[in-house]
């Protein structure tokens, strides 16, 4: 049930961190991988055909939100077909909220949110067709929490959230499941200014029940599952990966 032999999977911000993880974790479950990023994903290719996967990259700017229409196309045309998208591309600003600039908010908003709707939009007409499919947005702690000093990355993933559950509603009975992943504290170049602040980073730590930070390759498991037959009756989930930060 957890095989994904023969599928095809689409992950948006491969070139490190979270999206790599998830691309490699899908690709050892026996997904072929098109990764998509701003700043490539070669690694990550090298990586999965090292150990015999397949694996392609397509550099892209996912804010150019009119641009993806043609990406997506790009992207259908590698292997023939989209099994599973990843809507993991995502970007952080942190200012205090009386601070908090007007083009911030908006270049996140865009990637994070606009980006993400248009990718499951085009995504749900492909699927739709085909009758089956899997899509796996990435939300946050903060899609449930307020944060400080990221208004913006707080609205945006609260708006993934939505956005899941909107489409889970309207696609489940045409065989496509919609549901979302929210890691907890990551150690990715996103946290990177919190782990450089000693005192928080421990105070953050002590606060959840596992007593650690989390790694990219903890979201393997999760994704994996979210893409495969195993969660084929799971519509709408929001699933947390936190080490117990939500229950605490």
């Amino acid at each position: 049930m957890f095989q994904l032999n023969g599928k095809t999977a689409l992950v948006t911000g491969t070139s490190g961190g979270l999206g790599r993880a998830m691309a490699e974790g899908l690709a050892a479950a026996g997904a072929s991988i098109i990764g998509i990023s701003s700043s490539g994903s070669a690694s990550m290719v090298e990586s999965i055909r090292s150990q015999g996967g397949q694996a392609e990259q397509i550099s892209a700017d996912l804010s150019r939100v009119n641009d993806l229409d043609s990406l997506f196309n790009k992207a259908v045309h590698v292997y023939g077909r989209i099994d599973i998208l990843v809507n993991n591309a995502g970007i952080i600003r942190r200012t205090p909220a009386a601070d908090h600039a007007m083009e911030d908010w908006n270049d996140v908003i865009q990637l994070n949110l606009n980006a993400v709707f248009r990718l499951c939009q085009l995504a749900g007409r492909h699927m739709i067709e085909r009758g089956s499919g899997k899509i796996i947005n990435i939300a946050s702690m903060l899609s449930f929490q307020g944060g400080i000093n990221v208004p913006g990355y707080t609205a945006s993933k609260h708006g993934v959230t939505g956005l899941t559950k909107a489409f889970a509603n309207e696609w489940a009975g045409s065989g496509i499941q919609v549901n979302a992943i929210a890691p907890g504290y990551m150690e990715t170049n996103n946290t990177a200014p919190i782990l450089a602040d000693q005192k928080r980073y421990q105070s953050i730590t002590e606060r959840i029940p596992a007593g650690r930070w989390g790694k990219p390759e903890d979201l393997q498991g999760p994704v994996v599952f979210l893409a495969s037959s195993a969660s084929d009756y799971v519509n709408g989930h929001v699933l947390s990966v936190d080490g117990g930060w939500l229950a605490r």
